[in-house]
């Protein structure tokens, strides 16, 4: 039987951001953080990043994002793949980006989800 998986994350640092591009161009944003993504491995401390498209408005995207700790969030911010999606992602903003610090503190991934991302289905 699979169990979900669950973790309690104490320490960890968690940003919620929204991002507002200009009007059309949320495929522009989404390929610059695509490329960002891709490139995760060189940020070890970056436990977690997803992205989520805005169903009602065409040109926000949401991020949310968790980093092991303090020290993480700032090797994260210094970083060659940041630095390179800080080149591209401005001049496809409307507006700054919003950002919440919401800290993580539990996990709970549900069995289907472990399974398929260990299948190679994520």
């Amino acid at each position: 039987m699979n169990e979900p998986v669950g973790l309690l994350l104490p320490g960890r640092v968690g940003l919620v951001v929204r991002l507002t591009g200009r009007p059309s161009s949320r495929a522009a944003v989404l390929d610059a953080i695509h490329r960002y993504v891709d490139r995760l491995d060189e940020e070890p401390g970056t436990e977690a990043f997803v992205v989520s498209v805005d169903p009602t408005d065409g040109d926000v995207v949401w991020l949310y994002e968790w980093f092991r700790d303090e020290a993480a969030h700032d090797a994260h911010r210094a970083s060659a793949p940041f630095a390179d999606l800080m080149e591209h992602l401005p001049d496809l903003l409307a507006q700054p980006p919003g950002i919440l610090r919401m800290d993580p503190l539990r996990v709970r991934l549900a069995p289907a989800l472990v399974a398929l991302s260990r299948d190679g289905g994520v």
